[in-house]
């Protein structure tokens, strides 16, 4: 009987055995999101990459929560091929491409001894940066409208568009001056983490 009754209890207890094993599988969270609410368009919705890009995306982070964006522009709307490899960029509060948030993070690409493996592939969010240092991203980025893999290892490609691409293509089609400025740079009404 009490081997009966030993049975019986671990029958009924295996399934509770069993929970730690079976029942522990960690859930992938949702990525984080930037939302940028574009005047008169809609909103741009970008998944932050942390697992590439955890340094640039912290740093998005604090920016987004000081309310840095609201109010900047998109200064710049270039064909970097020449044959269609459309990006747009912004995030610059001087809005002509000269500035940034006054600091500066370690560039997460290949170039610089980061292992980023993130393409810039249509819809990729990558920091813009200046061509005296790998290390020079501040509060600029850019969007590419279309694939620019070219750029893979050189900039460090944070995130993508999760909602919004049609606007992305739109403000990649506007008229822009000699100075690949649009003749009216679209504005960022607000940017807020999700």
């Amino acid at each position: 009987m009490k081997k009966i009754l030993a049975l019986f209890l671990l029958l009924a207890l295996l399934p509770t055995m069993l929970l730690p094993v079976t029942g522990c599988k960690k859930k992938k969270q949702k990525a984080a999101q930037i939302v940028l609410r574009i005047r008169g368009e809609g909103e741009i919705v970008i998944a932050l990459d942390d697992d590439n890009a955890p340094i640039t995306c912290g740093h998005l982070r604090n920016l987004v929560a000081k309310g840095f964006y609201t109010g900047l522009t998109f200064h710049r709307v270039a064909d970097l091929t020449g044959s269609g490899g459309w990006i747009i960029q912004g995030g610059d509060p001087d809005g002509d491409g000269t500035g940034g948030a006054g600091v500066t993070v370690k560039g997460e690409f290949s170039r610089n001894g980061v292992a980023n493996t993130r393409s810039h592939v249509r819809g990729t969010v990558s920091m813009a940066r200046s061509s005296s240092g790998y290390d020079t991203a501040s509060s600029q980025f850019f969007i590419c409208a279309a694939d620019c893999t070219f750029l893979d290892g050189n900039y460090a490609a944070f995130g993508y568009v999760v909602e919004g691409m049609e606007i992305v293509d739109r403000l990649a089609a506007l008229p822009t001056d000699a100075n690949n400025r649009p003749l009216t740079p679209p504005v960022i009404e607000s940017a807020e983490l999700r």
